[in-house]
């Protein structure tokens, strides 16, 4: 009886795909969504380049040449020609504030040296540490061919037979300051967007489990009772997205009023941006729900498939990892997935402390991408009317 059991339970294995894909191919996929965020496997990319400016305000020889030699730096990005610079120190943090640079650059004199300064934004923890060392080890670079050229020019400029002291290497300063321009000053700064990705997910999954109470009233047949009264299928649709937008609304909500009261989250300094980003995220994954919803067959087939996208998008949009850690194919691919705008626009919210016109970019996308799927909803669910 036991191998009667166990052949059982292969048959029906083999005659489940959904179960299979789950057991089988969930796994591998999303060892290779990991492998490739961490090891830049198959061919997708390598690690991002750091989005960075220079400002040069010595303006030497020496700066010019440090400049130079950091814009050959395969690690590095210039988003303006170094040359073609010309911002103030302010204007340079501004850019770091708003996101559009990860760094800037201020190089000044330190004695007959140059020092630099980097602005940076410390969400990005990787960055910091990598241009540092970077800067750092141009810096000594070129105070080490300094010097030998000043060896050189010593030797030559000395009589035969004349004594005389050869400059040595001495000690080699390193000039590199990193200031913090966003998150300096703030409370648990970094714990926002770590609310923030995890509350998109689990709003994801909500509204997935949300629209599978349709399949349940199909599959009991209360969605034939409501229709053959007065209740239209666009209504029962969009009472259903009402409902579920409130019901994630509240729960983003309870989400960071608790990273509030436990964590020092800033909700009340910045709930304007909040309940905006927070509403139009929530219409725009109750639709994503509904559209699911409506392309399944059975609440099983929707769960499996649910739980494939949702992971997926959440892996590539930035909820598991930090999207600066993946390489610049896949941010562009994450740019797919509700995650990644929501979480921009949460990050504008909390961690650049941005007006709401910032995020009308990540709202027109999040409002634009709802409305589509809840269409594509009502369209799919017209087979229900004709059965």
């Amino acid at each position: 009886m036991i191998w009667t059991v166990w052949q059982v339970n292969v048959r029906r294995l083999l005659h489940n795909p959904m179960e299979l894909l789950l057991t089988f191919i969930v796994p591998i996929a999303f060892f290779s969504i990991f492998a490739v965020i961490f090891g830049g496997g198959v061919g997708i990319g390598t690690t991002p380049k750091i989005k960075v400016i220079a400002l040069d305000q010595w303006d030497s020889e020496i700066s010019r040449a440090l400049v130079n030699d950091l814009t050959e730096n395969q690690g590095l990005r210039f988003m303006r020609s170094p040359s073609e610079t010309n911002l103030t120190t302010e204007e340079a943090k501004q850019l770091v504030r708003r996101g559009n640079v990860g760094m800037a650059m201020i190089l000044k004199q330190y004695g007959d040296n140059v020092a630099v300064e980097l602005l940076t934004d410390s969400s990005d923890q990787v960055a910091a540490q990598l241009v540092t060392a970077i800067v750092t080890e141009s810096i000594v670079q070129a105070k080490v061919e300094q010097q030998q050229q000043s060896i050189r020019f010593a030797a030559t400029s000395i009589p035969p037979g004349a004594a005389g002291p050869i400059p040595g290497n001495g000690a080699i300063a390193n000039p590199v300051q990193v200031v913090d321009v966003i998150g300096e000053g703030k409370s648990n700064p970094v714990v926002s967007m770590y609310a923030a990705g995890i509350a998109v997910m689990f709003l994801l999954f909500g509204a997935t489990g949300g629209g599978g109470a349709l399949l349940e009233e199909r599959e009991n047949q209360t969605l034939e009772r409501l229709l053959s009264t007065r209740l239209t299928m666009d209504q029962l649709l969009l009472g259903k997205w009402f409902y579920m937008t409130a019901i994630g609304t509240l729960q983003m909500l309870v989400m960071f009023a608790w990273a509030q009261l436990v964590f020092g989250v800033d909700l009340v300094g910045h709930f304007d941006g909040f309940l905006i980003m927070t509403l139009v995220t929530a219409l725009a994954a109750s639709a994503f729900g509904l559209f699911l919803a409506t392309a399944c067959r059975t609440r099983g087939q929707l769960s499996g498939i649910s739980v494939v996208l949702v992971l997926t998008m959440s892996a590539l949009g930035g909820s598991m990892v930090p999207r600066y850690v993946m390489s610049e194919n896949l941010q562009q691919y994450g740019l797919c997935t509700f995650n990644a705008w929501a979480l921009d626009g949460f990050d504008k919210v909390f961690w650049r402390e941005l007006p709401v016109e910032a995020l009308a970019p990540q709202l027109a996308v999040l409002l634009i991408s709802g409305i589509v799927m809840l269409l594509a909803a009502r369209i799919l669910a017209i087979r229900w009317e004709l059965d």
